[in-house]
């Protein structure tokens, strides 16, 4: 490796450890003290580096999730051997599903007791092998700047994602000399970004060739900072677009060529435009079931481009035609060009009836929800308000029925405004994850939307946004359960109600979200009215110096549609309880 001697000064491992991390770039940590990383928050206490202390190390992993997620840069979580870095399994496990690039740190037991069973030692790097994007376990203090340097590196280019750093108490302890490699050297790891010339002319002869085309849009086009150029490519063409769950703001919900969200709960729309197309131009999107249902009933009619930095995903799931394999946003920018030439030639796709066929769809099924009988507040209609009160908010979800309707009911227009846990669905990681994004971007507006039972899962993490002055407000789409398991029990379960009840009974309210916010230093509200839905998101936005918990108490019977059931085909989609959409296929 050809290096420069930045410094040169002799340090001990764990100062050479907060220098590296200084160097990298860092400014934000999230984690937890404990033995075997305790060396490294001595010299962390005369750090520019700001750590904030969480109250879990899964809230330690989710928030910096959070902060890659809104902000685009790397994010970084801290926590000891054992018990702290298992508690990060979560966080790396979702981190890696969802392409976050993220830096785990953990201290390991010192090098000489590693494979004894030494108090609170854990193989991390094994455990997280499947998990991150590499890995490392650093026992000589020499290697500490080259590994930190090189962690980064790989979180942050080609397809992003978690690298765990795993570096033994005696390397933090032991004596050496700082020095901040200048260059890189990574053998085996070259991601391609450019797209092969010849891929992007046969894509762009498919999509001129093509009569129903459609740009279905996954989170790899947010990764890459390409809404620009899909915007562009868009309309150019006239083609229509569909985002995926990870993708939403992507493309611009108002757009009249956005047909929405696609797949288990996505639109009539956006779900018939896959379903029916001759041709699907995938952009950093991976086929997900979620997004297929049952994938050999997926698309069957149509021809695939697929584009994607990650060679591993072209072809796993669905045949591509042309794969390209590529940064998204310089696959786009090569097809913009090439289809621009053929425009000035005369040549542009003919796709009218195409697209009039979708609008018809899109305005005879759009989503909608009905009112609750007995005049109780419906969740859909407290998300809808919210987003409208909120336009230029960041958005963060956990998982479950209150994740779809802020996925639907929450218009976004802009890219890294909408963060939620795709890949892993996991419960509790709306909090930690809007504590993130609010410290990377301090002047935006973070609402976390919550589930009662997901905030019970993380909520701890309240204390450290009153305590570091970390003002996030929450809305818990309180429905007194399990909604999204609730929802399955009454569809596929004769409504046998098996253990997701989270409440008593009206009368008795475990936890009072409202006190609980209080105790941890938060302003707690609560809302049961539709009536008081707007004055009650006016009175938590006028309150910026300390969190704000919004408890709406919602109504509880209501279910997420549309809807295709797991393991069925796409075509069976009910966009209401026994009602399918009918298209007339004479449109086409």
């Amino acid at each position: 490796m050809s290096e420069q001697q930045q410094g040169g000064a002799t340090v001990t491992g764990a100062e050479s450890l907060v220098k590296s991390l200084e160097a990298a770039g860092v400014t934000d940590i999230f984690g937890i003290p404990g033995g075997a990383i305790l060396p490294a928050y001595d010299p962390l206490m005369d750090s520019p580096i700001r750590h904030i202390l969480v109250r879990h190390e899964q809230g330690a992993g989710h928030a910096a999730q959070g902060y890659a997620a809104a902000s685009g840069r790397v994010g970084v979580c801290m926590a000891t051997s054992g018990p702290g870095a298992t508690n990060l399994v979560t966080p790396i496990a979702d981190a890696h599903m969802d392409s976050v690039p993220m830096v785990a740190v953990t201290g390991q037991v010192p090098a000489a007791a590693i494979g004894s069973d030494a108090f609170q030692e854990a193989d991390i790097r094994g455990i997280t092998m499947p998990i991150t994007k590499h890995n490392f376990l650093v026992t000589d203090p020499a290697e500490i700047p080259r590994t930190i340097a090189e962690a980064f590196h790989l979180a942050s280019t080609g397809r992003p994602g978690p690298v765990l750093v795993d570096v033994a108490k005696s390397a933090l302890q032991a004596m050496t000399t700082f020095t901040w490699p200048t260059e890189i050297h990574l053998p085996g790891y070259r991601p391609v970004t450019r797209p092969h010339a010849k891929q992007i002319r046969e894509a762009a002869r498919l999509i001129l060739d093509a009569r129903r085309p459609v740009l279905y849009v996954g989170g790899g086009t947010i990764r890459s900072g390409a809404s620009k150029e899909l915007l562009t490519i868009a309309e150019l063409t006239g083609m229509p677009v569909v985002t995926t769950l990870m993708a939403r703001g992507a493309f611009p919900d108002s757009h009249p060529q956005h047909l929405g969200m696609p797949g288990m709960h996505g639109t009539v729309a956006a779900v018939a435009g896959l379903q029916k197309s001759d041709l699907i131009i995938s952009l950093g999107a991976r086929f997900d079931d979620r997004v297929t249902g049952l994938l050999d009933s997926f698309a069957p009619g149509a021809k695939v481009i697929h584009a994607d930095i990650d060679p591993a995903e072209i072809g796993k799931n669905r045949h591509a035609d042309v794969p390209i394999v590529g940064d998204v946003r310089e696959v786009l920018i090569d097809l913009i060009t090439t289809l621009r030439t053929e425009a000035d030639a005369g040549n542009t796709g003919d796709y009218e009836a195409w697209v009039q066929f979708l609008a018809g769809v899109k305005a005879k099924y759009p989503v909608g929800y009905d009112k609750p009988a007995d005049g109780g507040l419906a969740p859909q209609y407290v998300l809808e308000r919210l987003g409208a009160m909120a336009p230029d908010a960041i958005y963060t979800a956990g998982v479950g029925q209150h994740q779809m309707w802020a996925a639907h009911y929450v218009k976004y227009e802009r890219p890294n405004t909408w963060i939620n846990s795709g890949g892993l669905g996991t419960m509790g990681f709306a909090v930690p994850a809007a504590m993130g994004a609010k410290v990377a971007m301090p002047d935006s507006v973070v609402w976390a939307v919550d589930g009662d039972g997901c905030f019970q899962m993380t909520n701890q993490e309240l204390a450290t946004c009153a305590i570091n002055n970390i003002p996030i407000k929450v809305a818990i789409i309180n429905n007194e359960s399990l909604g999204m398991v609730r929802q399955w029990q009454t569809l596929f379960y004769n409504s046998r109600y098996s253990n997701t009840d989270l409440h008593t009974g009206p009368e008795v309210r475990i936890p009072d979200f409202v006190k609980l916010a209080d105790a941890y230093g938060c302003v707690g509200l609560a809302c049961e009215s539709p009536d008081d839905v707007d004055a009650t998101i006016a009175k938590a936005m006028e309150i910026n110096d300390v969190p704000v918990v919004v408890d709406f108490r919602v109504h509880r019977d209501a279910m997420v549609w549309p809807m295709v059931a797991a393991g069925t085909s796409n075509d069976d989609i009910k966009y209401a309880r026994d009602l399918a959409p009918q298209f007339d296929e004479d449109e086409l």
